[in-house]
């Protein structure tokens, strides 16, 4: 089975679960160090391994006033110092083929947004850099369709892609999550499960999105039981107080007991 490797910590395989965690967007320095060092010690106590993740610029929000971040000079100058200050592999997605080189000289991880995982030229572009590049299943897409988006990313050269499920439409403003895509995609990479966005709400209040934050246990959870490779999750000091997606956000207090709860399970599933 395929796996990918970000220096000692191994997506994949028989390998235990990964966690991808961080803000949905940076909002200030401040509160992105607070979150950094709040997860590495929760992971470090638990023997995760860790990726950080934030978004220097949230391009697709529903409301013209949404905020999108600070913008990819300040936000990668940040995620950089994450990095050096905390010694953690950072993963931070693009929007547009041109902020990709500038991405690849500080991400581990870039990653495909949802909403443009056909877009050709943005997959290209990411996957020539050689990082590793996690690809995000679109809302629209059935799991076996990411094949030709796989295709599109190993034309490169590069064979280190990973895919997110995250959910797919299920009538208007909502999501629901068919488990049976995850070991269907893992026969071609390995496979991310996006607690998170999974219990969104699109567009569910109007001017943003909605979501179900109380749900994300139970789906985490069962991701963990049919052999996900990790589990991607947002999560905030303050959920409520979020500058983005704080609906759907865990609450960094919840994330201890759930962890714990999921390297259980994951050890029983793994261990056959």
């Amino acid at each position: 089975m395929r796996f990918v490797k970000i220096k000692n910590i191994k997506i994949g395989g028989n390998a235990p679960f990964v966690l991808i965690a961080g803000p949905c967007v940076i909002e200030d320095e401040k509160t992105t160090f607070a979150i950094a060092a709040q997860l590495k010690t929760i992971t470090g106590k638990l023997k995760i391994p860790l990726i950080f993740k934030a978004s220097y610029d949230k391009a697709n929000r529903t409301s013209v006033k949404s905020y999108r971040g600070p913008g990819l000079e300040k936000g990668l100058a940040i995620l950089a110092e994450v990095k050096k200050k905390f010694h953690l592999p950072v993963l931070t997605d693009v929007h547009s083929a041109e902020d990709v080189k500038a991405v690849a000289k500080v991400a581990d991880v870039i990653q495909i947004p949802a909403f443009l995982c056909r877009q050709t030229d943005l997959i290209l572009a990411a996957a020539k850099t050689g990082k590793i590049v996690n690809i995000k299943k679109g809302q629209f897409l059935a799991p076996w369709d990411v094949k030709q988006i796989i295709d599109k990313a190993v034309s490169t050269g590069n064979k280190n892609i990973t895919i997110t499920e995250r959910g797919a439409s299920f009538g208007y403003n909502n999501l629901v999550v068919d488990f049976r895509s995850i070991p269907i995609m893992r026969r071609m990479c390995p496979v991310i499960f996006d607690a998170t966005h999974s219990v969104q709400i699109p567009g569910g209040l109007g001017a943003s999105s909605g979501g179900q934050r109380d749900m994300v246990e139970y789906l985490a959870r069962a991701a963990v039981a049919v052999g996900v490779d990790g589990i991607f999750m947002e999560v905030h000091s303050n959920p409520e107080k979020a500058l983005c997606d704080g609906p759907n956000s865990l609450a960094l207090k919840n994330l201890p007991a759930l962890l714990k709860q999921l390297k259980e399970i994951d050890g029983v599933v793994k261990r056959r």
